[in-house]
Parts: C-alpha cells; structure tokens; sequence
C-alpha cells in the first residue's frame, strides 16, 4: 500500500518501527503525560555511566557540569548547544578530589558506537511558558540529540521546519535544545530535511540514503527518498 495520503500517525508508527526494528533503538514510549521530560535524562544517562565503569563521584560530577553548560542563563541557545557539543565530543574533565589528576568522563563512546544506548521516544511534552510536544526524540545515552517533526503527505514538510523553530524559541521550549545536535522533518510525499538548531527553512537539506537500503530496510523508498 502506497503511503501517500495516509494521516501522520501511520507515518510516525513507521518512523518508530524503523529505529526500533532495524537501527536497534529502545522504544521509551509515549512521553505525553511523563511528568519532568528533559533534554538530559539522568537516569538513563547514570545507568549508561555506571556499565562504563565510571564511579559514582565521577558521574556526579560529569552529570552537573554537563546540566550547568546546558542550562547557563548567560548564554544564548547557541552558546549552550556549542558548549554542550565540545561536552559531547571531547568529554568532560573531571576531578572528585582535590590531590587527584583530572580524568575525562566520556558521555558518548565514539570509539566504539555499538556500546551506546539509543532511545527514541514519542510526544515528548516539553513543559515551559507554553507547552509543545515534539512528535519524536532521539536520545543517545539519556542525552537528546535528535528531534522530528511528522507530517502526512498533505501538509507542507515546511509546517514541520517552522514549529521546529518556534519550538526553539525562549518563550516556548529553547532550553530543551541545547542538547539537540540534529533537527528533522518530514512526510510521505516530500521525503526528510534536516539542519542544526537555528537553521532557516531555506537552508535546510535533503536526507538523501541509498534506495537498495532503504528497501532492504524495509520501509518504504518514498518515505526519504530525495
């Protein structure tokens, strides 16, 4: 059955099975009603830290600095997000007692992508001055990195780029982006785009994949395809 023209709901199921069933994505659920959603999960990202073989005193201290840089008043959106990214790329330094060397906690093992935890969730309520619930979320270890908007063949993938937007916003959800390193929307009729926060909707790009994959894959080409 051709996608096209089938309402959002079916496109976000598919989306879900995708990362689900074949990329090996936890599925954490519909996050409508979860009271406290947020940009850094700790509980996922402590369990992730602790099978790493990091202490307690250490992932304490990681986890605060990584919250603080995230969450720094002082700054904009982008300077978060970039201090969040150096963060997430390089580790965090961290030292529990003052005679001892300072250590890099890895939040993310770039080495060896496999030992991650990756996560999505769906409907994430984002609470704030006014309230909006991002379709999907990507989380890898806890951490958000990835949102999507969703929507069917009938209405612009320009919709979904705009809310995205408004999303980021500081009267409306921007403290919970400065973790996000990837924004995307799509529908069945004009495939997938994608950019970093602040990104126009002029400049957002096509995902482009290899039409073989995403047949093997399973889903459906015209979902991505450019």
């Amino acid at each position: 059955m051709t996608p096209i023209g089938q309402p959002e709901r079916h496109t976000q199921n598919r989306v879900i099975n995708l990362f689900k069933d074949e990329l090996g994505y936890q599925f954490l659920g519909d996050w409508t009603d979860r009271p406290g959603n947020s940009n850094i999960e700790v509980d996922l990202l402590t369990a992730y830290l602790v099978r790493s073989g990091y202490s307690s005193a250490q992932i304490s201290v990681a986890t605060h600095k990584l919250r603080t840089e995230a969450d720094n008043h002082n700054r904009t959106l982008y300077g978060n997000n970039q201090a969040v990214y150096k963060l997430l790329r390089y580790g965090v330094p961290v030292k529990v007692e003052a005679d001892k060397v300072t250590e890099t906690l890895h939040l993310i093992n770039w080495n060896q992508p496999e030992a991650n935890d990756f996560a999505i969730a769906e409907e994430v309520t984002l609470k704030g001055p006014l309230e909006r619930r991002p379709d999907l979320v990507l989380y890898i270890n806890g951490i958000a990195i990835g949102v999507l908007e969703l929507k069917n063949s009938r209405v612009s993938i320009g919709d979904g780029i705009r809310q995205s937007l408004s999303n980021q916003l500081p009267e409306f959800n921007a403290w919970f982006f400065s973790t996000v390193q990837f924004i995307f929307a799509g529908n069945d009729s004009e495939g997938l785009q994608y950019g970093s926060i602040g990104t126009e909707a002029k400049y957002f790009l096509k995902w482009k994949e290899d039409e073989l994959d995403i047949l093997h894959a399973g889903i459906d080409a015209d979902f991505v395809k450019s």
